[in-house]
């Protein structure tokens, strides 16, 4: 498909690049990320249009391949983790994304959510059982904190944990939106317990009284699984309980995680955008000439390349502050961040549609398939109006959630 050449991949990496950012990057983050980008030249770019259409995707297939590049859970150490930089975990979620937004997902999700809960919280036991065979894409994870009627309000859940006589916990609730939930061999779920606050709990999805069904109808991010998680009364032993996890920051710590991702992955695919309707502004002729030569058209270029190229020194700054601070991410950064290249993403996306016209709408060509993606990736891990708040609380020593 047009859009979905390799070469053009190439072009983009070099003639988008106007501030010269490449130059600020490593040899061995360069090399990361090349690693990436032909993974995904071979694996998705040439399927994601159908996947998408199908609205289905081979998760286990690509999360072994994957597995063994080392990319799952790349950014922790030990227990088959590369301990890779913050900024090569960034530049990789900036290629998967290139390809598709449900891609960059199945990773951010088993890697910054489900692995990272487990290596962060979890006891040794728990690391040793379940993190070599993530990192390997052997078992796939899922991260199950977002419930039918508490998304942006997750202190609010409603799945509750009680512990019984002899040390058990009987677990019942429902999760919503849960990516790789149909898939998953593993799940992170928390869960309030009564008078002790929200912890987490390790799940193997064979459980009994543990279901998932995949939701159908998406018009967004189609080429990644998501589901439902139901827990009907789920008995598990007690070393299932996440032991370091207490209260609301254990999730919201992984969140972090996730959302750095993001503030790299939403690049990926405005650069994808961007390279496609430049390509297409040079090919494309009307009233004698290519559409690339009109000074409007030029316009809408440039201004899209020059928002394309702040928001990746924004993620580069954002990266190189987590790895100058032992890897840890300070959150109001990562909502400054999300917040913008992700609106910014979107805003790129439609105005590289209308460059394309009708051909935008096209699977033909990526472009609405990045477009209509991103409006789930401006929703989820905090929605725009949620890190709006965050920095305003950071501004103004007010919250304005309680």
């Amino acid at each position: 498909m047009p859009g979905d050449r390799p070469g053009l991949r190439v072009w983009a990496m070099a003639e988008l690049d106007l501030l010269q950012i490449d130059h600020l990057l490593s040899d061995e983050e360069r090399q990361i990320r090349s690693v990436v980008a032909k993974v995904v030249d071979d694996r998705v770019r040439p399927h994601v249009a159908r996947w998408y259409e199908d609205g289905s995707v081979p998760v286990r297939d690509l999360a072994r391949e994957f597995g063994s590049l080392g990319l799952l859970g790349m950014h922790l150490s030990g227990y088959g983790c590369a301990g890779a930089s913050a900024v090569s975990y960034g530049l990789a979620c900036l290629e998967l994304e290139a390809g598709d937004s449900g891609v960059r997902s199945l990773v951010s999700v088993q890697g910054s959510l489900a692995m990272y809960a487990i290596w962060r919280y979890g006891s040794e036991e728990q690391k040793r059982r379940w993190l070599p065979r993530m990192a390997a894409g052997e078992a796939i994870g899922c991260f199950g904190l977002t419930e039918p009627d508490h998304g942006s309000d997750p202190g609010s859940m409603a799945t509750r944990a009680v512990r019984q006589p002899g040390g058990d916990w009987i677990l019942h609730g429902t999760k919503m939106w849960i990516t790789n939930a149909p898939v998953a061999d593993v799940a992170v779920v928390w869960a309030r317990v009564p008078d002790e606050g929200v912890t987490g709990f390790v799940v193997p999805m064979d459980t009994a009284g543990v279901s998932a069904r995949e939701i159908r109808g998406k018009m967004s991010l189609r080429a990644s699984s998501t589901g439902e998680i139901v827990l009907d009364n789920v008995r598990l032993p007690a070393d299932a309980q996440l032991p370091q996890a207490r209260g609301l920051k254990a999730p919201l710590s992984c969140l972090t995680q996730a959302r750095y991702g993001i503030v790299w992955g939403a690049l990926g695919a405005a650069r994808d955008c961007l390279a496609t309707a430049v390509d297409y502004a040079k090919s494309r002729t009307q009233f004698g000439k290519p559409i690339g030569a009109f000074q409007l058209t030029q316009a809408k270029l440039a201004d899209m390349a020059v928002e394309l190229a702040t928001g990746q020194l924004l993620a580069l700054h954002v990266g190189r502050s987590a790895d100058a601070n032992d890897h840890r991410l300070v959150p109001v950064m990562v909502s400054a961040g999300k917040l913008n290249n992700v609106r910014e993403a979107i805003a790129i996306a439609r105005q590289c549609r209308t460059i394309l016209g009708a051909n935008g709408i096209s699977d033909e060509y990526p472009v609405m398939r990045h477009a209509n993606n991103l409006e789930s990736v401006l929703t989820y891990e905090g929605t725009a109006e949620i890190h709006q708040l965050v920095i305003g609380q950071h501004l103004t020593g007010e919250s304005a959630f309680a």
